[in-house]
C-alpha cells in the first residue's frame, strides 16, 4: 500500500493550505481515512477521520477550521485547512485503515506557519 501526500507548504498565519492523498495501485473507498500531525518536539496525534460512510471526527483544536473530504472516484482524500495558525506547523501524514486503527501511513508533507 503506498499513499502519497501533496499540497503541503509555507503560509503565513491565517492563510489556507489543501492537502491531498491520493493510494498508488488501489482503491480506497472501502477504507477509513485521516490525517495525523507532528510538530517539532510533539507527539503524532490524530487531527481528522473520515470513515466509509462518511462520517467526521475532528480534533478539537483544528475543529471549524479544516475539513476532511473523500473522492472515492477520484481515488483521494483531502484536507482543507483554513485559518492556519503557527501551531499547525506540522508534518502531515495521510493514513488509511480497516478501521480507525490506521494500518498504512504515508509518508507525510510539511506544512510551516509562519506567524
Amino acid at each position: 500500500v503506498q499513499l502519497v501526500e501533496s499540497g503541503g507548504g509555507s503560509v503565513q498565519a491565517g492563510g489556507s493550505l489543501r492537502l491531498s492523498c491520493a493510494r498508488s495501485g488501489g482503491v480506497l473507498s472501502q477504507y477509513c481515512m485521516g490525517w495525523f500531525r507532528q510538530g517539532p518536539g510533539q507527539e503524532r496525534e490524530e487531527v481528522a477521520s473520515v470513515d466509509t460512510d462518511g462520517n467526521h471526527k475532528y480534533a478539537d483544536d483544528v475543529l471549524g477550521r479544516f475539513t476532511i473530504s473523500r473522492d472515492n472516484a477520484k481515488n483521494t482524500v483531502s484536507l482543507q485547512m483554513n485559518s492556519l495558525k503557527s501551531e499547525d506547523t506540522a508534518l502531515y501524514y495521510c493514513v488509511m485503515g480497516d478501521t480507525t486503527d490506521f494500518r498504512y501511513w504515508g509518508q507525510g508533507t510539511q506544512v510551516t506557519v509562519s506567524s
